[in-house]
C-alpha cells in the first residue's frame, strides 16, 4: 500500500499535468479556430482563451511549488522568488475570478430581452468586455503589488503562529495579531466579484425557467430551439460558476483556518493547493463541452465510423 505522501506526489502531478495540457489544448482550439474557422468566432471566445491563459498559470504557479515541497526539496524558493511567485499566483487567481465574473455577466447582458433596463449594453458589449479585463488586470496588479512587501522566505521549520505559512514563505508578520491584513484586502476583492457571479446566475435561472414556462404555456418547440445555442452556453456559464463558487467556499474555509489555526499542519498546504487548482483543472472540460470545434469533428468522426460499420457489413 502507498504511503500518504507517495499519494499526495501523485495527485499533485496528475492534477499538473491534467490541468495543462487541458488549458494547452483549450487554448490551441481556441488559436485554430480564430485562424482556420472565422464562422465559429465569437465575441465570447476571446473571454475564454483569458480564462484559459490565467488558469493555466495558477496551475503553474502553485502545483509547481508544493510538488517541490512535496518531494522534500529544501529551500526551494528565497525571497525574492516567493514574492515572485506568489504574485503571480495571487494575480493569476484573481483574474480567474474576475474574468469568470465577466463571462456570467456578458451572458446576462446576451439573454436580457431587447426590452429589458440592460439592453442598450448590448451593442456596446465588445468595449465593455475590453475595459472591463483591463480593470480586472490593473486592480489585481495593484492589490499584490501592495503585498509583495508582506512576503519572505520562511526563516525556520517552526509550524507555530498567527498567520500565512507554507513550506518555503511566510508573510512578514508571522506569528503577530496584526498579520490578518494580509488577507482582508483579498477577502473583500474576492467576495465582490464572487457576489456579481451569483447575481448574475441568479438572473440566467429565472431567465431560462420563465422561458421553459413560457415555451410550455405556448406549447411551441420552436420557441425553445430558437434560442438553443443562447441557452446551451447559460448551461455551460451556469456550470463554469457553480463549480466554481463550491470550489472557492471550500479553498477558502481551508485557508482561513490555516492562517488562523496556531499549530500548521504541512499536510494542509498540499489539500489547499489541490483545492486551489481544482476550478482551472476542471474548467477546460467543461468548455470543451459545447466547443463547436469538437462537437464539429465528434459528428464527422461518429458519420465516419458508421460509414466504415456499413462498409463492413456489405462488403
Amino acid at each position: 500500500m502507498l504511503p500518504s505522501d507517495a499519494i499526495f506526489q501523485i495527485f499533485l502531478i496528475f492534477q499538473f499535468c491534467l490541468g495543462v495540457s487541458g488549458n494547452s489544448a483549450l487554448l490551441m482550439l481556441y488559436i485554430y479556430s480564430f485562424f482556420f474557422k472565422p464562422h465559429f468566432k465569437k465575441l465570447i471566445d476571446l473571454v475564454f482563451m483569458h480564462l484559459t491563459i490565467v488558469n493555466m498559470l495558477t496551475i503553474i504557479f502553485t502545483l509547481i511549488k508544493d510538488i517541490m515541497l512535496s518531494f522534500g526539496v529544501p529551500k526551494f524558493l528565497d525571497d525574492a522568488s516567493c514574492k515572485a511567485i506568489l504574485f503571480s499566483f495571487r494575480v493569476s487567481r484573481g483574474l480567474s475570478i474576475c474574468t469568470t465574473s465577466v463571462l456570467s455577466t456578458f451572458q446576462v447582458i446576451t439573454i436580457t430581452p431587447s426590452n429589458s433596463k440592460w439592453a442598450w449594453l448590448k451593442p456596446r458589449l465588445s468595449k465593455w468586455i475590453f475595459y472591463s479585463l483591463l480593470f480586472s488586470w490593473l486592480i489585481n496588479l495593484l492589490i499584490y503589488g501592495y503585498m509583495l512587501d508582506m512576503v519572505m522566505a520562511k526563516t525556520n521549520n517552526s509550524h507555530v503562529g498567527h498567520g500565512y505559512s507554507d513550506g518555503y514563505c511566510q508573510n512578514t508578520h508571522f506569528g503577530k495579531k496584526n498579520s490578518g491584513s494580509f488577507f482582508s484586502l483579498i477577502i473583500t476583492h474576492d467576495l465582490f466579484f464572487v457576489a456579481v457571479m451569483m447575481w448574475a446566475s441568479l438572473y440566467m435561472v429565472i431567465f431560462l425557467y420563465r422561458h421553459r414556462k413560457r415555451a410550455q404555456h405556448l406549447h411551441s418547440p420552436s420557441l425553445s430551439s430558437q434560442s438553443s445555442p443562447e441557452r446551451k452556453a447559460t448551461h455551460s456559464i451556469l456550470s463554469l460558476v457553480s463549480c466554481f463558487v463550491f470550489i472557492y467556499w471550500l479553498n477558502n474555509s481551508v485557508t482561513l483556518y490555516g492562517f488562523y489555526t496556531n499549530d500548521k499542519i504541512p499536510r494542509l498546504e498540499s489539500i489547499n493547493a489541490i483545492l486551489s487548482t481544482c476550478y482551472p483543472t476542471i474548467c477546460p472540460f467543461l468548455l470543451m463541452k459545447n466547443n463547436k470545434v469538437i462537437l464539429q469533428c465528434t459528428s464527422s468522426f461518429s458519420v465516419l465510423k458508421m460509414s466504415c460499420f456499413q462498409s463492413s457489413l456489405h462488403g
